[in-house]
């Protein structure tokens, strides 16, 4: 009998696409041997490689695990549909990349929570490795099922697969998951009784084990809350926060992919968190505080990443890179040290008001690739509204500057369906269009070029997540979005102006994901059943299909996403907490509608959110260093 190698390399990887998504065997990957370990790991991306071998947070934690001699971690994404059908046909159960062992040979498995519309594919890994897709029908033989990653942040619809989820930053909390495993397994001579387990891991910060908990329902059957079912369980799980991200672990030999990946280059984080504000945005609120490395830190980490990888181009990312206090100065010192070795910088992510031409000019002195900035909303009252503190003339600015320095192209980013948001709010998007096309016309003219500016107007549709001031809104209707993309589409007549918008049936689903609560677990699995996956990805996204499942199961999805709540509500994600106060929310949620902004914490007066102080987490900047 052919052995699994054999039948992929011979049969199997002819037949696929991007064959070289499952052979494993890159630069820098880490093989261990089985028997030499005492817990055996697997990180698990829901969705194609090229998507999840760009993800930091997967470099970060293979990384720290593999690093211990007692522990090894492996990978696993999800194989597209032709892969999936090879599997299926052949009855081979899903393998890992580094050693090709089945999926269920692991003691734990850890997906990452990206994004609400790749939960599909979680249940689809599950059943492709052959293991249970319900936490309640694994026994102790199955591996167990973890998650973590921005989407704990509301967990409840995923709580029937996961055994448990870990709240906050990975590093800081990976390895105690790990050293509990393993001692428990020791005490137990290598037996592993799940039930005892779990409540061992829940008593670890940042740990949520859904099992411990229970769901409070009113005699009419609306939700109340979650309840430990146990004393020594605590009642809310707090996040894990790295004090000193320069003192934190960060992997300095990345697997290099043999095929080009989303994010082809290396990456060193320059700063964690964001405190701008903005109260649509999730992350801003989540990966608070802000916390900057060194520069002295981030060189060396560069020195060695060119050295370990061979990429040619280093990103320092971020939330907004250009917050970064010392970033002119490090891209200076970054591109003189990098020069012989023909190493470029980007810089992925900038705000209208922090962006320097400048900068610019320097990361991009081979070619000038197009600008996006993201005003958000088309006038001054929304962007008030919204908390962006970005202005008209900002950007303005910036685009005068940036077509003044022979950029042609720029592409400016907003949302629909805001908090208050009228169609004077849109017709503001065209306008400001306009605007910036024609002072890149007439600067362009007077520098003598024949060349013309485009621009590209991308709008998305707004979604409440959890734990934001927009958290209580209600999503505008389908129907209603449709008719702001049309509007929209139908004012914007310049052929120079290219209008791109997202599909807001994928908006509205993810708003249900993102708001609702435990009901969904069933919903998922149904439409799964029916053959949803990869649902981020248009030609396999099938609304239909979805729709389906949500009256096999009763659940009307319009009473999630379209339906605003009260402070008094309870809310599904209330047990867990992100640091922020939830009276903070609801207070920049009533400036919202009062158009008052609030300014950012680093450079103005402590807004009370309750980070720093409720978990004992010190803002950093490195000004001057």
């Amino acid at each position: 009998m052919k052995q699994l190698k054999q039948v992929l390399e011979e049969d199997i990887l002819l037949k696929v696409t991007k064959p070289l998504r499952y052979l494993g065997n890159e630069y820098n990957a880490v093989k261990k041997d089985w028997d030499k370990v005492k817990l055996r790991t697997l990180f698990a991306f829901p969705d194609v490689y090229e998507i999840g071998m760009s993800h930091l947070g997967l470099k970060i934690i293979y990384g720290v695990v593999n690093e211990e001699p007692d522990y090894l971690m492996e990978r696993v994404f999800s194989p597209w549909t032709d892969m999936e059908e090879e599997l299926r046909s052949r009855g081979i159960p899903l393998f890992s990349l580094e050693s090709l062992r089945p999926i269920a040979d692991f003691d734990c498995i850890g997906f990452t929570l990206q994004y609400e519309m790749s939960y599909t594919n979680i249940l689809n890994i599950l059943d492709l490795g052959g293991i249970p897709l319900k936490a309640s029908e694994r026994g102790d033989e199955y591996p167990l099922i973890m998650a973590g990653g921005p989407c704990t942040c509301n967990p409840e619809p995923l709580v029937d697969f996961i055994d448990f989820f870990v709240i906050g930053e990975g590093e800081e909390v990976t390895l105690e998951i790990f050293d509990v495993m393993v001692k428990h397994r020791e005490q137990r001579q290598g037996r592993q009784e799940k039930k005892e387990l779990l409540k061992e891991l829940a008593q670890i910060k940042g740990v949520y084990v859904p099992s411990c908990y229970e769901a409070l329902y009113d005699e009419k059957g609306k939700y109340k809350g979650i309840k430990a079912k146990m004393p020594s369980i605590p009642s809310k799980i707090v996040k894990r926060v790295v004090q000193d991200i320069d003192k934190a672990y960060f992997p300095l030999k990345p697997i290099v992919p043999y095929i080009e990946i989303v994010h082809d280059r290396m990456m060193v984080e320059v700063l964690r968190g964001c405190t701008r504000g903005c109260r649509f945005c999730q992350a801003g609120m989540i990966y608070r505080p802000v916390r900057e490395r060194s520069p002295k830190v981030l060189l060396e980490q560069g020195e060695k990443l060119s050295e370990n990888t061979g990429h040619n181009e280093i990103s320092l990312t971020s939330l907004s890179t250009g917050d970064y206090t010392c970033v002119e100065s490090l891209v200076k010192e970054i591109l003189g040290s990098f020069e012989k070795k023909n190493i470029g910088v980007s810089l992925p992510s900038l705000r209208v008001d922090s962006f320097s031409v400048d900068l610019a000019k320097e990361v991009q002195k081979v070619r000038k690739t197009g600008l996006t900035f993201a005003p958000e909303a088309g006038t001054q009252r929304l962007r008030d509204v919204i908390n962006k503190n970005v202005t008209e003339e900002n950007l303005m600015e910036v685009a005068e500057a940036v077509f003044g320095e022979g950029w042609i192209q720029i592409k400016l980013y907003f949302m629909l369906g805001l908090p208050t948001e009228t169609y004077e709010d849109l017709d503001g998007i065209v306008e400001l269009a306009h605007k910036v096309l024609s002072r890149g016309t007439k600067i362009l003219k007077e520098k003598g070029s024949n060349r013309r500016p485009t621009l590209t107007v991308s709008v998305s549709s707004f979604v409440p997540k959890p734990h934001t001031p927009f958290q209580w809104e209600a999503q505008d209707t389908m129907e209603v979005l449709r008719d702001k993309q049309l509007y929209l589409r139908n004012k914007i007549k310049d052929r120079r102006i290219s209008f791109k918008y997202h599909e807001s049936n994928l908006s509205f689903l993810e708003a249900v994901f993102a708001k609702g609560g435990r009901s969904l677990g069933q919903v998922l699995l149904e439409a799964w059943k029916r053959g949803c996956r990869f649902d981020s990805w248009s030609e396999y996204f099938h609304y239909n299909i979805w729709r389906e499942a949500f009256e096999a199961v009763g659940i009307v999805p319009e009473d999630i996403a379209n339906v605003p709540l009260n402070y008094e509500d309870a809310l599904p994600w209330d047990h867990i907490d992100a640091g922020v106060k939830k009276g903070f929310l609801w207070s920049e949620r009533n400036k919202a509608y009062s158009g008052v902004t609030t300014g950012d914490c680093r450079f103005d007066s402590c807004s009370s959110c309750g980070v720093c102080q409720d978990l004992d987490v010190s803002l950093v900047l490195r000004k001057g260093e």
